[in-house]
């Protein structure tokens, strides 16, 4: 089997633009910086996950023009594909396309608010692929999911979803069986898209595994720098 491209989609980080939900308990400008270090931290994971051989990391980014601020972000390696127009689901699925049009024999999309996604999940996610045609998916806490991966294009898993909803998970395994498509199921993990689930990170960074999995995070240490640094912290002010 050839390389797996794995592509966080991301927009590069921007005050007033990035990660709104975390404001308040963020400032708008803390809202970019911690975004920059979810994208620092997890292409750092995506990196390593590259070592092997058989994975290659990817920016699935917008806006195109953000290139140069972007990079700064990423390993050397990385390559950047640019997002098309389109609501989230034509964009996760052109995202896929076109991954696999470059010459990739799977893509794995991976959202970019999960900083301390363990690699272990990465690397049965792509192992996965070498499976046949089937979909990867990774739950996420909040009902959607981590990662969705393909070693084929299906628009129809994109199709008809609520995206951003507690329901995205469930909905696209309808999808999966509507076109008999086989389901492959990796470890779940959390997004950090609202107060609640950054004081789930803060707490996991200071040592405590999220209630929902036995398993360790990857390190985070550019997160893990921005939550020390920043007085006071998340969980502290939600108390």
């Amino acid at each position: 089997m050839g390389s797996v491209a794995v592509g966080i989609m991301c927009k590069t980080p921007a005050p007033g633009l990035s990660k709104t939900r975390l404001s308040p308990p963020l400032r708008p400008d803390e809202c970019a910086a911690i975004s920059a270090c979810f994208i620092r931290d997890l292409s750092r994971t995506i990196g390593r996950l590259g070592e092997s051989g058989d994975a290659t990391g990817y920016a699935v980014y917008t806006p195109v023009g953000s290139e140069e601020a972007l990079r700064r972000l990423l390993p050397h390696g990385f390559g950047l594909m640019p997002q098309v127009d389109g609501d989230f689901g034509v964009r996760l699925f052109e995202g896929v396309r076109m991954l696999l049009e470059a010459g990739h024999a799977g893509a794995i999309l991976v959202n970019s608010d999960s900083p301390t996604l363990p690699l272990p999940i990465l690397r049965a996610a792509v192992d996965a692929l070498g499976q046949g045609d089937n979909v990867v998916l990774s739950r996420a806490a909040d009902g959607g999911y981590t990662l969705i991966g393909l070693s084929k294009p299906h628009r129809r898993l994109f199709e008809d979803i609520e995206w951003s909803t507690s329901t995205v998970h469930a909905r696209t395994l309808d999808r999966a069986h509507e076109i008999g498509l086989p389901v492959v199921d990796v470890p779940p993990w959390y997004d950090i898209d609202d107060a609640a689930s950054l004081v789930m990170l803060e707490k996991e960074l200071s040592g405590s595994k999220p209630g929902f999995s036995s398993m360790s995070g990857a390190d985070a240490p550019a997160t893990r720098r921005f939550l020390r640094d920043r007085r006071p912290s998340v969980a502290s002010s939600a108390a």
